[in-house]
């Protein structure tokens, strides 16, 4: 009766373990088959560590289960999976080696399986074979067609920008116009306000499409370009800054008569690169931006009084202060010389010959030639002085010995002697000029400017390009 009863016991106690064990036996293989949904067309994972089935899964449990999933993940053509003593046979055609690679091992982490036989066949692809060409044209037709929202609202908000630069671009160059500001410095900031529109709308793009990286790169790359080019056109851009810095400054106007780097003419046009002059004798000058804002600039007509001086040498045995009085009076009736600021004659040196006298004067520059003018008066200065008696010698063809010039008698044998003799002076009759103020030679006293404006709108310009030069603000009179 004991025994009975011990054996009953034992049965119930083996009958409880099977069904715990078989419990936590089926719960991974159940969540697996609700969770696990293989596609035909997804790459192969990795297969499952272990599939378990039951505490001890028979040779038929293991081929039924192992070919539901061969067949579920439509990988395989036509696969067979068939067990013997825990040992796993699979048969049939796998379309890639992975593939084949996956099935054994997902044979081999099944529960109980002690060996797997893959004999599974891969298929070979034809030696023309399309798909790859279709699979790609396919996808590339799905990006493009993924890509047509975004590429409109590219599209979209660069058109947006390039008007909004453009309109941005106009209201600052009017608003500039009226704050009367040069016009290279108007298209400047103008245009620099209407570039960083546009760049921010295409930065707006680059950030919807997911391309800031790049976009930064790109203008990364742009800068530094920028930089090289910038070094290898280093002269184009110091003449472009020149001549930004030129139109703030407007040291000179359209028709200032100037004189830079030695040249001496009339301004006529600066463009990006040059300042193109007309010089006294008719010839365009071009002089680049740069020379010019790092050289001196007279500007002759930015002041239109002008002063003008020249020399003139007088003999030691005539009186300064007469030849003073005569050239002031010569000075005080020529009509282009101005009597205020005051005019001055001043010994400036004591020569060899002469004692030389320097005369300043004043005109107006915009009314009179300085060439001109200085010609009439140099003139009319050597007729007055003349015309007093003044002598005006020359060391290089006049000598004066005031004592005389001693000379040597030798008579035979007799010692010289030496006898003093005054040499006369030879009195000379300077030739008359005319007192006219103005000579036919010397064309009038009138500007030439007008003259060589008209000149220049005849002639070619040798340098294309805008005008930087407003021809309003020029000072350039009749």
């Amino acid at each position: 009766m004991r025994a009975s009863w011990l054996l009953v016991k034992s049965e119930l106690c083996r009958a409880f373990l099977i069904i715990v064990i078989s419990l936590f036996a089926l719960s991974p293989t159940l969540a697996q088959d609700a969770t696990a949904t293989p596609q035909a067309d997804s790459a192969p994972l990795d297969a499952p560590s272990r599939v378990d089935i039951q505490p001890v899964a028979r040779d038929e449990e293991i081929e039924v289960r192992l070919q539901d999933i061969l067949l579920a993940t439509t990988w395989f053509m036509e696969p067979d999976v068939r067990v013997q003593e825990g040992v796993v046979f699979i048969t049939g055609q796998a379309q890639t080696s992975e593939y084949k690679t996956w099935a054994g091992d997902l044979a081999r982490n099944t529960q109980d399986v002690v060996a797997v036989v893959n004999q599974m066949e891969v298929i070979e692809p034809p030696i023309l074979n399309f798909d790859p060409i279709v699979s790609g044209v396919r996808d590339l037709g799905r990006a493009v067609l993924r890509a047509v929202p975004l590429v409109v609202f590219g599209i979209f908000i660069m058109i947006l920008s390039w008007v909004v630069s453009r309109a941005a671009t106009q209201v600052s160059r009017r608003y500039l116009e009226r704050r009367n500001i040069n016009i290279l410095l108007r298209n400047v900031i103008s245009r620099s306000v209407g570039v960083l529109l546009f760049l921010f709308g295409l930065y707006v793009v680059f950030q919807v499409a997911g391309l800031t990286n790049i976009a930064l790169t790109i203008l990364g790359g742009t800068g530094l370009l920028g930089i090289i080019l910038g070094i290898a056109f280093r002269d184009i851009t110091e003449n472009f800054l020149a001549s930004i810095f030129l139109s703030v400054q407007n040291p000179f106007s359209v028709g200032d008569l100037v004189e830079i780097e030695g040249v001496i003419g009339y301004i006529q046009r600066m463009t990006t690169r040059t300042t193109i002059i007309m010089t006294l004798a008719g010839n365009h000058v071009q002089i680049p931006n740069a020379t010019v804002y790092q050289s001196v600039i007279h500007n002759f007509t930015s002041n239109p009084n002008r002063q003008i001086d020249f020399t003139i040498g007088v003999g030691y045995e005539d009186s300064i202060s007469l030849a003073q009085e005569t050239i002031q009076r010569v000075l005080q009736d020529h009509p282009a010389v101005l009597n205020d600021p005051e005019n001055l004659v001043l010994v400036d040196s004591l020569g060899s010959a002469t004692v030389n006298l320097q005369i300043y004067f004043w005109i107006d520059g915009t009314q009179h030639s300085w060439l001109k003018v200085k010609s009439s008066v140099i003139r009319l200065v050597k007729r007055a002085i003349q015309d007093v008696g003044i002598s005006m010698p020359d060391e290089a063809r006049e000598m004066i010995f005031p004592q005389g010039v001693p000379v040597k008698i030798i008579q035979g044998e007799q010692s010289a002697v030496d006898y003093p003799v005054q040499m006369p002076r030879i009195p000379t009759q300077p030739p008359l000029e005319d007192d006219t103020v103005s000579t036919s030679a010397e064309g009038g006293l009138r500007s030439e400017a007008r003259e060589i404006e008209q000149q220049a709108k005849k002639s070619r310009s040798p340098e294309s390009g805008e005008n930087l030069l407003s021809p309003e603000t020029s000072t350039t009179t009749e």
